[in-house]
């Protein structure tokens, strides 16, 4: 179970899915520590820490989140927020005045159609203010346990990387990757998949010779193959751990 066949284009949909299996269970090695990076204690703060990511990072909506959730308590407290006030709080995200529209939007389409609760189906999240289909399914998957695959930019970046997918409407590729992933691993694949992005597969530069995936890889190469060079770009708190699973010690001396 190689990439040669993806690199030729050759490769049938079975051997697909096996790779896909494969991939994923060594990114469950290697990444064990996945999870959401958003933090929240509740699924209405998942859903408002969710919109504040987009074009953002994690780390900044972690910051702004606290004084947010510590004056807004629940859906009713959103619908009836000065859009003055929450924008004040959430500015340091970006684009500050929408997400404010979709927050207080959000607040009073629970309160009038959810009793002030967050849906757990995808077809009345989806409904809602500043929700599409992958802010549903960070919701589902993480505060309601029900599976589902989130596209992000890493998502479609990686997969398409690895060979598994092939473009970027977020949704055909969600629909891809449930034909080739098991169900009850869609969410945690959806993490090792962001993890393995943020600490090996950089966007500009991949970390291709340190690469737990390489066998599995049809675009080994697009990043440095020397072990020593690509070793210096894994990031993250486990690059020894990394650098063990993909066989280099020797060669980076660790």
């Amino acid at each position: 179970m190689t990439a040669a066949d993806a690199r030729k284009g050759t490769e049938s949909e079975l051997a697909k899915k096996r790779r896909a299996r494969v991939i994923d269970r060594l990114l469950a090695a290697a990444h064990p520590d996945a999870h959401c990076e958003l933090d929240y204690g509740n699924p209405l703060e998942l859903a408002i820490a969710t919109i504040l990511s987009a074009q953002c990072t994690d780390v900044r909506v972690n910051l702004t989140t606290p004084a947010l959730f510590k004056r807004y308590r629940d859906a009713a407290d959103y619908a009836e927020a000065n859009p003055e006030d929450v924008e004040a709080i959430i500015r340091p995200t970006g684009f500050y005045r929408n997400k404010t529209k979709s927050i207080i939007g959000l607040g009073k389409a629970l309160v009038e159609h959810h009793g002030g609760r967050l849906p757990e189906d995808m077809d009345s999240l989806v409904k809602l203010p500043g929700i599409g289909r992958k802010t549903a399914n960070v919701i589902r998957g993480n505060a309601f346990g029900v599976p589902g695959i989130t596209v992000d930019t890493h998502m479609i970046r990686i997969t398409n990387r690895l060979g598994l997918v092939d473009g970027n409407d977020p949704v055909k590729l969600e629909f891809q990757l449930q034909k080739l992933v098991e169900p009850r691993e869609w969410t945690m694949f959806s993490h090792r998949i962001i993890f393995h992005g943020r600490r090996v597969c950089i966007a500009r530069k991949p970390a291709c010779g340190a690469c737990t995936l390489a066998a599995h890889c049809p675009s080994y190469g697009e990043g440095p193959t020397d072990p020593a060079e690509a070793a210096k770009l894994l990031k993250g708190d486990n690059v020894d751990e990394l650098i063990r699973l993909a066989g280099i010690e020797h060669a980076v001396g660790a």
